[in-house]
């Protein structure tokens, strides 16, 4: 590795993986399996399972656990598996926690609590609670655009402090306030939103958790060390050109549904089906997504 990259304790090209359903919608572990090893082998060093992509929220216990085992399992040491430990209830996201440490996973993904709109004091405390309950290392998700509630400066200061919580996944939309909150904290930061990969590279994050990376992965760990190289025109030009898969994948806000659509296309996930309350792309939808694949050459 480049002297000058950052520290990296969960990876630099992590993908947030999808949970296949079978066509009536139990989980299908064996194509979870395969499909994490297609993105080892593709160039990713992490993997987050049961995360927002991961349709975690109706997604139950056994069906988590079962996720976490098989990836850990297809994968073993070679990539980072980091299971999604979210929740709005406090206790609810302990439990997550404590199975996804039990079923193998190596560190957790903790969103801040979403609806219920709690205080500052709040979010930090489900956070800390969650991040006391095992002994993996966390990475925060700040995602204030879907949980209606932001990780504020002076809570985030708080936790940085936190022997297990080492890294945050910032989909605030804002790099500049990550860049300064980067710097005063030495916290490490992953870029959670495509369209800002390289800009958050640029910046001196660690890494991406990407939606993309299903179908770039090779082009964003070459976006990581071109980046690393100091080679920012070389980083830049692959941002340009994963540009329209991008935009074709998480243009209408709905990742999860889009990827889903795209693997099937591949033939890569033998069911696109999602779980209420997503809905399957529209017809025009998945030919204007198959149209970007083709010209992508990706299929």
């Amino acid at each position: 590795m480049n002297a000058a990259a950052p520290s990296r304790t969960f990876g630099s090209v992590s993908v947030a993986m999808v949970t296949p359903f079978h066509a009536d919608g139990t989980v299908d572990v064996p194509t979870a399996q395969q499909l994490a090893v297609d993105l080892v082998d593709a160039g990713c060093d992490s993997l987050v399972v049961n995360g927002t992509t991961g349709e975690s929220s109706t997604t139950h216990q056994p069906e988590k656990d079962a996720l976490v085992r098989g990836v850990v399992e297809a994968v073993g040491d070679r990539a980072m598996v980091i299971a999604g430990a979210g929740s709005n209830d406090t206790a609810h996201a302990v439990r997550i926690a404590k199975s996804a440490e039990r079923t193998g996973a190596h560190g957790l993904l903790v969103v801040s609590p979403y609806y219920n709109r709690p205080s500052q004091e709040g979010v930090h405390t489900h956070i800390r609670t969650i991040a006391d309950a095992t002994g993996l290392p966390v990475m925060l998700y700040d995602i204030p655009g879907r949980t209606g509630v932001a990780i504020g400066d002076e809570i985030l200061d708080r936790l940085a402090e936190h022997p297990l919580i080492l890294a945050v996944k910032d989909a605030t939309g804002d790099v500049p306030h990550g860049f300064e909150r980067m710097a005063r904290t030495g916290l490490e930061y992953y870029s959670g939103d495509d369209g800002l990969n390289f800009a958050w590279l640029a910046h001196g994050a660690s890494g991406v958790v990407s939606v993309v990376g299903h179908l770039a992965a090779g082009a964003y760990a070459e976006m990581v060390a071109e980046v690393d190289d100091g080679d920012l025109v070389a980083a830049r030009a692959v941002a340009n050109r994963t540009r329209g898969l991008v935009n074709a994948i998480m243009g209408g806000g709905q990742g999860a549904v889009m990827v889903k659509e795209a693997l099937h296309l591949q033939g890569r996930l033998p069911s696109p089906a999602v779980r209420l309350p997503l809905v399957r792309a529209a017809e025009n939808e998945i030919a204007a997504l198959e149209t970007v694949l083709r010209q992508e050459g990706l299929l």
